[in-house]
């Protein structure tokens, strides 16, 4: 099951907007598909969705986009373009763990963490990272096993825990793991914090058969919600989109998109036989 997995950021009716403005950020983006909906871009790499969901959610820091710059002075560049209209949550400065770090949430409310390589032929990347709050706290390497259990060729690269002396101890100071080759961070989150994972943010799956959308629907859903329109909720509150590979091709398709939306609306998990119009 070599299925596309990505995110999808969910806009109050400016989801174009908010694409121009990251594409003219990073290197190597551009939009794809832009329709009243939804508008996809890539950034650098990374497939994204962006969904015109309306007022319903809010983004919040407990699924950031994590960008690692090639360099220092490009850590800066991204920062102080991303920063504009926006607001600091942690400073951009020099931590133990990076010679330049920051992290910010930006005028569309997303939030973003900022780190300058300092390797040498380092590259751009943009990764989903996960910080785990409140009731959920603790539970990201519960996470990350459950979600290698459902994925195929899934691996973890880094895990690092709270050292035994730390109040904290045992708990995931930072690790990185992969769902099919796609690569996701994962914290836990100590302290006080008035967020956790909502609809904001979500990881969207692209399957091509019937089969692959079962297998991750019932699995994502034990212990969690289903939701409409391929839409659920884990048992961890992480939402999930459960989609058919070519549902983007038939919601482009002015002849085929009304039909589509209709029968889509009537649905949980999704039914590939009742949209292949």
């Amino acid at each position: 099951m070599a299925n596309q997995i990505y995110p999808c950021l969910w806009f109050d009716g400016n989801a174009k907007e908010a694409a121009a403005f990251y594409c003219s950020v990073f290197k190597n983006s551009k939009i794809g598909n832009d329709t009243p909906m939804v508008v996809t871009f890539d950034l650098n790499g990374l497939h994204v969705m962006g969904l015109n969901g309306g007022p319903m959610y809010k983004i919040n820091p407990s699924i950031s986009l994590f960008a690692v710059c090639e360099t220092v002075n490009e850590a800066n560049d991204v920062w102080s373009k991303l920063i504009d209209g926006g607001s600091v949550l942690m400073p951009i400065d020099k931590y133990p763990w990076s010679e330049r770090y920051g992290w910010l949430q930006d005028k569309f409310g997303l939030t973003w963490q900022i780190s300058g390589a300092t390797l040498e032929n380092a590259k751009l990347k943009i990764t989903q990272s996960m910080l785990f709050t409140g009731k959920q706290f603790g539970r990201a390497k519960e996470a990350i096993d459950y979600y290698s259990s459902i994925f195929e060729n899934s691996s973890v690269t880094q895990l690092f825990y709270y050292p035994a002396e730390d109040k904290n101890a045992g708990k995931v100071l930072f690790s990185e793991f992969k769902l099919n080759q796609y690569d996701i961070m994962a914290m836990d989150g100590p302290g006080v914090h008035e967020y956790t994972f909502n609809e904001a943010v979500s990881f969207v799956v692209e399957c091509q058969t019937q089969e692959e959308i079962d297998h991750y629907w019932n699995k994502l859903t034990s212990g969690g919600q289903e939701s409409m329109c391929g839409w659920l909720v884990d048992k961890f509150g992480v939402s999930w989109q459960i989609i058919p590979a070519n549902l983007g091709k038939l919601m482009s398709d002015p002849a085929k998109a009304p039909a589509v939306i209709q029968a889509i609306m009537k649905m949980k998990k999704i039914d590939m036989t009742l949209i292949n119009f």
